[in-house]
């Protein structure tokens, strides 16, 4: 963490504003069964679960310097599920984004952060169910997900943790067409 960073989250927690921290940039990944659901993964917990018992989400994670990100969803789809039998079906139209609530912001991702930008895709998984493996992923990565299952999109933004409620609705608006295809 830089000097400047440091002083940042030193800030936050005397109790100054995130206002000057930045927004992580992030994708997000609306992964489609054949038959329209969404996968969609039991998150172990940690910083983000807010006091909500194994909250659920989407795939989703940073993207790195320099990287696509349509490449970015592909990898992290990998990283945290092992599935790579995908065929890209669309790109939100827009970055989405959320702040973190006050209790984890100058926790989280280190302190660094107020909360996340978020470029979305929608994949249609073209591959066999044995292919998803969220207790090993694949190259040494550390579980994301406890468990998963595949679910109705507008289930969606009643089952994460409120604070990113808001995008997840915004989510089902965009990608709901997709599901009925």
């Amino acid at each position: 963490m830089s000097k400047e960073q440091s002083r940042k989250a030193k800030a936050l927690a005397e109790g100054s504003t995130p206002v000057e921290l930045p927004y992580r940039p992030c994708v997000g990944i609306v992964l489609l069964s054949p038959s329209g659901r969404v996968f969609i993964g039991e998150r172990h917990g940690g910083e983000e679960a807010a006091g909500m018992p194994k909250p659920w989400q989407l795939p989703q994670g940073g993207i790195d310097d320099k990287e696509d990100p349509a490449e970015a969803a592909r990898r992290e789809l990998y990283e945290e599920t092992g599935i790579h039998s995908v065929s890209l079906l669309a790109e939100a139209p827009e970055w989405l984004r959320y702040d973190l609530p006050p209790e984890l912001v100058g926790k989280a991702w280190k302190g660094r952060y107020r909360g996340q930008i978020q470029k979305w895709f929608a994949f249609r998984f073209d591959g066999d169910e044995t292919e998803i493996d969220v207790r090993n992923p694949p190259d040494g990565h550390k579980p994301e997900f406890a468990s998963w299952r595949w679910e109705d999109i507008e289930r969606l933004p009643d089952l994460v943790v409120p604070f990113k409620r808001e995008v997840y609705e915004k989510i089902v608006a965009i990608f709901r067409p997709l599901t009925t295809a």
